[in-house]
């Protein structure tokens, strides 16, 4: 069962990690590239703080987005501020998200995403928490895989195990750090594959953020993952 409580106070502190970070860098560091292909640094803050603003609409019974392609034009236009305007804007945007969490609400509710997916309300700071987390990683300022809570590297392990299991394209794998292990891919009687690796190079792998180089494979090849 999700806590969102537990969630919405783990957003809080991910994001208190990810601001003393983001404190450090400069006006300069901010147009330097992210680790995401085409990103810049301000490309991945701007997109943190309209996804809270997202989230918020979503828990608030609005559309995620007006469209895709407003999405982009705000991250767009926001990417090239300098770093006082990005930490204004993540602090006040997270304050906007930690407001709607904390208002009285029916969290079994069914709430809405983008591209009309699904889920429960009370997944939705979980789905914050992996925003902030995997981008904080994606800002190449010192904060690696291997630096996420334990508790969050396993669940979003298993999430993302969950999304990709039945997918026609991606075989019966299982995965496993040697202590834990997880099923994903089609549905088959047995895992046609094992992958054994890290549980950072796992996730890293599952989120499309290594190659899986690092992972060791048997029963056949790494499986090609479709984008998430």
């Amino acid at each position: 069962m999700m806590d969102h409580a537990h969630d919405l106070a783990s957003v809080r502190d991910a994001t208190e990690r990810l601001l003393t970070a983001v404190g450090k860098l400069d006006n300069a560091a901010v147009t330097q590239p992210s680790r995401l292909p085409g990103w810049t640094r301000g490309h991945v803050l701007a997109h943190l703080a309209r996804n809270a603003d997202a989230l918020v609409n979503v828990l608030e019974g609005r559309p995620m987005y007006v469209s895709g392609e407003a999405r982009d034009a705000d991250i767009e236009r926001d990417a090239p501020r300098p770093l006082d305007a990005h930490l204004a804007d993540l602090r006040e945007s997270a304050a906007r998200f930690e407001e709607a969490g904390a208002a009285p609400g029916d969290w079994s509710r069914t709430v809405e995403l983008r591209n009309g997916v699904t889920d429960s309300a009370r997944r939705v700071p979980f789905r914050r928490w992996v925003e902030v987390e995997l981008h904080h990683v994606d800002l190449a300022a010192g904060y690696e895989l291997e630096d996420l809570p334990g508790d969050f590297t396993e669940r979003e392990i298993g999430f993302l195990a969950e999304r990709f299991t039945g997918h026609p394209e991606v075989p019966p794998t299982r995965l496993t750090d040697g202590t834990r292990a997880w099923n994903t891919g089609r549905q088959a009687d047995a895992p046609a594959v094992t992958v054994t690796g890290s549980r950072a190079d796992l996730l890293g792998w599952l989120a499309g953020r290594r190659d899986g180089s690092a992972l060791s494979v048997t029963g056949g090849p790494l499986p090609a993952l479709p984008p998430l």
